[in-house]
């Protein structure tokens, strides 16, 4: 079947930034003349020194330009001290929003690695050990990067560095995070609050592998343990696990194939109404275990999706979901920007950012 995608209106965003040419300093000699109202020889005597006065100044000023070892005079007007510009994040923003689409690539966007990859970064704190979360970016090493969990997300952080290398001073977990936030708001979710902070750290800050989701666990407890260290609830579960409406599992990457939905580059509520609208039964297929949709056989669901239907109290939010989707809208952008900030120490002055959509 076709997948249907938004038309989204991206617009490139480009920053011209004018360099000022440094300017030579170049020495200067001011001479002061005094005139008189004496006669005779006098006056002759004083042109003569004037004159005299005036060639010698014309003859070092030849010199001087002449010979640039000899030592400059210092100004007498301290230079003034550049101060460093804070960045532009709605800039930073566009920038992201800039490379989303890209109809050579999977469904024509690269919102949903994006998000992905916010996603995973995030996902690995934990609140007993309190390390881990997007502080760090330790996916830049390898111990996080070639995690079974993050294969195929190196597509993601290589299409990022475009943006990173026009906004150099921003920090990769910031970097992220934000890429997180414009995939969901460009593919139609709601405002996502955002606030910068993260750093930059060393590979030694890697958390421990295992600390993500495994789609394969067929058992609501998994599911709570992993959200649980996270310091998440059922509710707060539920919420999050309805960015599964966005793309889809690759054989290649994590074993699964099939998109979820049959919308994957629009943010809606629909991975609930599949999910418990559908008839879904096992794939009779040569990969892992998941599930395929009766009628259609376009559509898949994870051996994890299947507890937020079994499992009593996640079904109840699934159903919430599924019938008001600006419920489910409110409550995610509340889950998931508490998601990014895990682990993150923010100074208590920090700006909190809410970005405007370029297609809106």
């Amino acid at each position: 079947m076709l997948l249907a995608r938004p038309a989204l209106r991206l617009a490139a965003r480009r920053s011209l930034f004018a360099v000022p040419a440094a300017l030579p300093r170049t020495a200067t000699r001011t001479f002061a003349s005094q005139s008189s109202s004496s006669g005779g020889g006098g006056s002759s005597t004083l042109i003569a020194v004037v004159l005299g006065a005036a060639a010698g100044a014309a003859g070092y000023h030849y010199y001087y330009q002449k010979d640039q070892s000899l030592p400059k005079i210092a100004s007498a007007v301290p230079q003034a001290e550049v101060k460093k510009q804070p960045l532009d994040y709605q800039k930073v923003y566009n920038a992201i929003a800039a490379i989303i689409e890209d109809e050579n690539y999977d469904d024509g966007s690269y919102g949903p690695v994006f998000l992905r990859l916010a996603w995973h970064a995030s996902g690995t704190y934990d609140k007993n050990a309190k390390n881990g979360g997007s502080n760090f970016a330790t996916m830049r090493f390898k111990p996080e990067a070639g995690s079974e969990a993050n294969a195929g997300l190196g597509i993601a952080r290589e299409r990022l560095n475009r943006v990173k290398d026009k906004f150099p001073d921003i920090s990769y977990g910031d970097l992220w995070t934000l890429a997180g936030v414009a995939a969901i708001q460009e593919m139609g979710g709601p405002i996502v609050k955002w606030r910068p902070g993260r750093i930059d750290g060393e590979e030694d800050s890697s958390p421990p592998d295992g600390r993500l989701p495994d789609g394969g666990r067929p058992d609501s407890q998994h599911t709570r343990d992993v959200f649980y260290k996270m310091g998440f609830n059922d509710q707060e579960i539920v919420a999050l696990i309805g960015a599964h409406a966005l793309g889809r599992c690759h054989r290649e990457r994590s074993g699964f194939d099939g998109p979820w939905t049959a919308s994957p580059t629009v943010f809606t509520n629909t991975f609930y109404t599949e999910l418990l609208n559908r008839k879904w039964t096992e794939r009779k297929w040569s990969g892992p275990k998941q599930f395929e949709d009766q009628e259609s056989k376009s559509l898949m669901m994870l051996p994890a999706d299947m507890v937020f239907s079994s499992d009593k109290e996640f079904r109840k939010w699934a159903e919430i979901y599924a019938k008001d989707e600006a419920k489910f809208f409110e409550d995610f952008a509340k889950a998931v920007q508490k998601l990014f900030e895990l682990g993150v120490k923010f100074d208590e002055n920090t700006k909190v950012y809410e970005f405007k959509p370029t297609n809106a």
